[in-house]
């Protein structure tokens, strides 16, 4: 990668530490411990991350919550520690001398003058150095949850039970967000482990030794109905003891990789769960590792007898760290499996029919007056249930009729529709006729995983003979970034001749019941799109311009151009380069920041239009993450909000403007030269220029700065292929002389740091 170093004046005397205040890596968080709590409460909470420096509060996505920071604690290197070592020698010799002097005196010899005293902040001083050297045993073996944040969170009585988001504001910015949950039954936490059961485990805590014994932790008292939240560490076991009546419908559901979706460096990616229930003579009575396709692990129990129950919760394989978190609800409490249909027609009511326990109804009754995906949850006193996603569409909607196995008995159905129906048991296929003309395209689309079913669809496209037009098993979603198997089916086909047409659809593993409910789609292609904003949290400095990433989630064979902007957001913000181009499924842009600091964070919305079939379509962007599992994969999580940043000004007077015409025009193995114009060119200060992420076969060629205008030359490779389209995004890092004196040395040489960037530069390769 080449970098150029070019002269640029700053604004009055810059302070030398602004080289760092733009960290290549943001404040990350990896965990909080307890995830969440009962409203109207207030607790403590530990909050596991990375680059947490400066930490000054919290912000979550609903104001009814609220946190003071108590404590930063950094992680500790090996060179601290021996530090610490010797300060620790020195307080206990101390105290020694102290001890031994008293005795001497009472012993009745002549006071000495100059004795040693010990004093308060001599005993505040050795316990501080005691638990921070209790604290490095205990260090996790991740980097990115060494640093912990110890705050105090308060929940109104008022505050909307569920979910919510978290993120820690540092003089960095704003962390990424996690999980917080908001619930209406009392709480426990468990105590964290003793010093001398666990002592040495949590370096080595990342990969588990085989031989490493069980650790059981004492069982814990508790009274149902309660939420138990808990951490797993390595090869340890949580037990929790509590009395039941004959009859009583137990629901015991853990919240593990709900709370933390996909861990980096670990397989399969998250902490997974299992609870097991046990009578009081330790026969086991339950056991439960999943919910059907979903990690997180829901065990249903009747109690057989009054007596005592213990309900045992693990890591399957005996992992565990301090990002292994959980929340178990545990009592007698009303939990959704399924509903039946899972979707209906907007503006138009549906009565939906409930499955599950301990539920207090068989149907609600929906409206929406609008197409998308809907919560149901149902109530029990003031006890919520699970939420199940419910999907209004606007085509027209009907209901299978059995039998409708087979070719005979197929049902005709008239297209466009959508059909809700059942594989109503193992080996089960449904089967539906239409009409169709010679070239006609249509869509056949299944939508049953994405909306809790466990259905692993397959579908089958067929003429009147019988013959294969077109199959599909899985087909990929991204916006369901939550999935690791995409079970839901998809198809597009092109019907080869005017006449009779059947779609048959089956589950793949040969599965059926009461459960496995669909939705199918037959129809003309709608060609839409959705999009996500990555990162989720965008920090930064007054004044300059920073990179985001947005994608486009093609539909129905969807491939025209995307144009982005900014929705209503506050003066002094701006989109450069948001162009999604034609068959394309991303973008990286940037996005410029106010000349002033903010006092606050804010949230922005970015939205799409593209035009198809001479229809506008308008898609707002959801925020997301990009998040790694177990080393490999990589999902789009989706977030509450698109939370901005800027906590300090630039130490530009301006940010450089492209003053060429654009978009640029890249000749193939020829260059271009990009004018930029910014305030009076000196040579105070340096700055290097270089290319992110630039697409293969385009780099920069030279840099030229003469007064107040510099050029970049842009160099395009003899293989690039005439049409390509995209963002030239130029990163500004500090020169070789940054600033004055050994001060600017050290600034220039603490690495890359990325101060900001210039504006995206849209270009267009050509021959």
């Amino acid at each position: 990668m080449k970098c150029f170093a070019i002269g640029v004046a700053v604004a009055g005397a810059m302070a030398l530490s602004a080289w760092g205040q733009q960290p290549l890596a943001g404040p990350h968080i990896g965990y909080a411990y307890p995830a969440g709590g009962c409203r109207g409460s207030s607790f403590a909470v530990t909050v596991g991350g990375q680059f947490l420096d400066g930490v000054t509060n919290a912000v979550f996505s609903q104001g009814a919550l609220a946190a003071t920071v108590l404590r930063y604690e950094k992680v500790i290197n090996q060179g601290q520690i021996n530090k610490m070592r010797d300060e620790l020698r020195e307080l206990m010799e101390k105290r020694k001398t102290v001890a031994r002097q008293v005795r001497t005196r009472s012993g009745g010899n002549a006071a000495r003058t100059n004795l040693l005293v010990w004093t308060q902040a001599d005993t505040r001083a050795l316990a501080e150095i005691q638990r921070k050297m209790e604290a490095f045993q205990r260090q996790p073996s991740s980097p990115a949850i060494a640093d912990t944040v110890i705050m105090r969170v308060n929940i109104d009585s008022n505050a909307t039970p569920g979910k919510c988001e978290l993120r820690l504001r540092t003089t960095q910015g704003l962390s990424n967000p996690l999980v917080f949950c908001i619930g209406t039954l009392p709480e426990v936490c468990e105590p964290p482990p003793a010093q001398e059961n666990f002592a040495g485990q949590f370096r080595k805590s990342r990969i588990l030794n085989e031989q490493t014994p069980i650790k059981s932790r004492p069982e814990i008292r508790i009274t149902l109905p309660t939420v138990v939240n808990g951490q797993v560490y390595p090869s340890e076991v949580d037990r929790y003891r509590f009395s039941a009546k004959k009859g009583q419908q137990l629901v015991a559901m853990v919240s593990a990789r709900d709370l933390v979706p996909y861990l980096a460096d670990a397989v399969p990616g998250w902490f997974q769960a299992t609870v097991s229930l046990y009578d009081a003579k330790g026969k086991e009575l339950a056991y439960a590792d999943d919910f059907r396709f979903q990690p997180d692990p829901v065990l249903h129990f009747e109690i057989p007898t009054d007596g005592e129950y213990v309900i045992e919760l693990k890591d399957a394989i005996f992992r565990g760290r301090e990002d292994f978190v959980y929340r178990l609800t545990l009592g007698e409490l009303p939990y959704l499996t399924g509903i039946f249909p899972l979707g209906g027609k907007a503006g138009t009511s549906t009565e939906v029919q409930l499955r599950g326990w301990n539920l207090p109804q068989d149907t609600v009754t929906n409206s929406y007056r609008q197409a998308g995906t809907y919560p149901i949850s149902v109530g029990k006193g003031e006890h919520l249930s699970n939420v199940a996603p419910f999907l209004a569409d606007e085509l027209d909607e009907t209901f299978d009729k059995e039998p409708n196995n087979n070719a005979a008995r197929a049902q005709v159905v008239k297209l466009p529709v959508i059909i809700n129906g059942r594989i109503n048991h193992a080996g089960d296929t449904d089967l539906y006729r239409f009409d169709g003309q010679a070239g006609e395209e249509i869509v056949v689309e299944v939508v049953a995983r994405r909306l809790m079913s466990p259905l692993d669809s397959t579908i089958r496209l067929t003429d009147g003979t019988g013959n294969q037009v077109a199959f599909n098993d899985d087909c990929q979603d991204r916006s369901a970034g939550l999935e690791t198997h995409h079970a839901d089916s998809f198809l597009r086909a092109r019907l080869p001749a005017t006449g009779s047409y059947s779609v048959q659809i089956a589950d793949a593993q040969r599965q059926g019941g009461e459960e496995y409910a669909y939705r199918l789609r037959i129809a003309a292609p709608r060609p839409d799109f959705e999009l996500r904003i990555v990162p989720a949290s965008i920090n930064g400095r007054a004044g300059l311009c920073y990179p985001v990433t947005c994608y486009a989630i093609r539909k129905d064979g969807f491939k025209g151009e995307i144009k982005l902007s900014l929705l209503d957001a506050p003066p002094g913000f701006s989109l450069a380069g948001g162009v999604i181009p034609e068959g394309q499924d991303q973008i990286r842009a940037t996005l410029g920041f106010p000349a002033a600091p903010m006092a606050e964070p804010t949230n922005l919305v970015v939205q799409g239009r593209a035009t198809a079939g001479g229809q506008t379509i308008v898609r707002k962007a959801l925020a997301a993450e990009d998040m790694m599992q177990a080393f490999y994969y990589r999902h789009l999580v989706t977030a509450a909000d698109l939370s901005v940043f800027a906590g300090g000004r630039s130490w530009m007077r301006n940010p450089l403007q492209v003053a060429s015409r654009q978009p640029l025009k890249i000749p193939v193995g020829g260059t271009v030269s990009v004018a930029l114009a910014g305030p009076t060119w000196g040579f105070a200060d340096r700055v290097q220029l270089e290319l992110s992420q630039p697409p293969e076969g385009i780099e920069i060629d030279k840099i030229s700065s003469v007064r107040d205008r510099a050029e970049i030359v842009f160099k395009g490779d003899a293989k690039l292929k005439p049409g390509l389209k995209g963002n030239l995004i130029v990163d500004i890092l500090p020169g070789k002389n940054a600033g004055a004196g050994a001060k600017g040395k050290a600034a220039a040489n603490r690495g890359r740091v990325v101060v900001g960037s210039q504006p995206a530069i849209p270009f267009e390769v050509v021959r």
